[in-house]
């Protein structure tokens, strides 16, 4: 047994008022008690206790001693209590991590009936579409798709089936047509991403199997948000979320290329460091999203209605 368990054992024989009470208070048996008792006298090289029959009382020493020993056993107390009561219910600061667009098209939306559940939680949202290292970054919960998870160490929740559809403006199918057949891609400027090159293989499947096709244009950009804003502008073909694009195909801004194809292949995840002993603040903000988006993600609803 370490010296400061020996200490906090100390404090309470004597608070006890000798080794049966405190063996009862503790779940021991009397004898494992004088006998840690004796072990931290010969640790110190000093008797702390005088023993009778039916008593002990305190040395000199042992009362000098006790102070500091009952000072241990309160600070111990006290630091138990606060993680009880942090982890009692959300509180304190969750960091957050979102891609750029994820997290401006619909995870901000969400936050303020989440912090109105939650009102001692804060949230600290991290939005980039680098690669992020959750332990070295102290990120609590992050916000990824399939496509970017190269780590076996994190665990993770799928949040929804992220279904991406192949779009361009108005503008740019009138000035350069409309590919009839995915083999026509090749002939249009589509727009890439740049941190994910996997991202970059189109997939198009009309039911006889999957065909991936690399795409090329003019322009690329490290945010799918970027990449929304210029497909808009009429740069190009892109191949996007509809979690981004639904709001703007029901408003005509958009229009769906090749609309008899879409990829699902890829999810829609939370991720985190540790399955273990998972906080409140993870637990809280991970099942909120997980109904919000499920079973069938808000943006999709009215699509699959249709």
């Amino acid at each position: 047994m370490d010296i400061a368990t020996q200490m906090i054992l100390f404090a309470t024989v004597v608070e006890n008022g000798g080794f049966s009470a405190a063996a009862r208070d503790l779940g021991l048996t009397p004898s494992a008690v004088s006998r840690q008792i004796g072990q931290l006298e010969d640790r110190l090289g000093t008797r702390l206790l005088n023993r009778s029959t039916r008593r002990i009382s305190l040395t000199e020493v042992g009362r000098a001693f006790y102070s500091r020993c009952s000072e241990v056993a309160q600070n111990v107390q006290e630091a138990e209590n606060l993680v009880i009561n942090m982890v009692d219910h959300p509180q304190g600061t969750l960091k957050v991590a979102a891609t750029v667009a994820f997290a401006k098209a619909q995870l901000l939306p969400l936050l303020p009936a989440f912090l109105a559940e939650n009102p001692d939680l804060k949230i600290s949202l991290d939005a980039t579409d680098r690669v992020i290292d959750l332990v070295e970054e102290q990120v609590d919960v992050a916000i990824r798709f399939s496509e970017q998870i190269d780590d076996s160490s994190v665990v993770s929740r799928k949040l929804a089936t992220n279904r991406r559809v192949y779009v361009a403006s108005p503008a740019y199918i009138a000035k350069h047509g409309l590919p009839m057949t995915p083999d026509d891609i090749g002939n249009h400027n589509c727009l890439r991403i740049s941190t994910v090159e996997a991202w970059n293989n189109w997939t198009f499947d009309d039911g006889s199997g999957p065909m991936r096709m690399p795409i090329k244009g003019n322009f690329e950009a490290n945010s799918a948000d970027a990449i929304y804003y210029a497909v808009l502008a009429g740069v190009g073909i892109a191949r996007l979320s509809t979690y981004l694009v639904n709001g703007a195909l029901e408003q005509g801004r958009l229009v769906r290329v090749l609309p008899d194809y879409a990829d699902e292949t890829s999810d829609i995840l939370a991720i985190y460091s540790n399955r273990r002993n998972l906080s409140p603040n993870v637990r809280a903000f991970i099942d909120y999203f997980a109904d919000a988006f499920g079973p069938v993600p808000p943006w999709e609803s009215k699509d699959q209605a249709a």
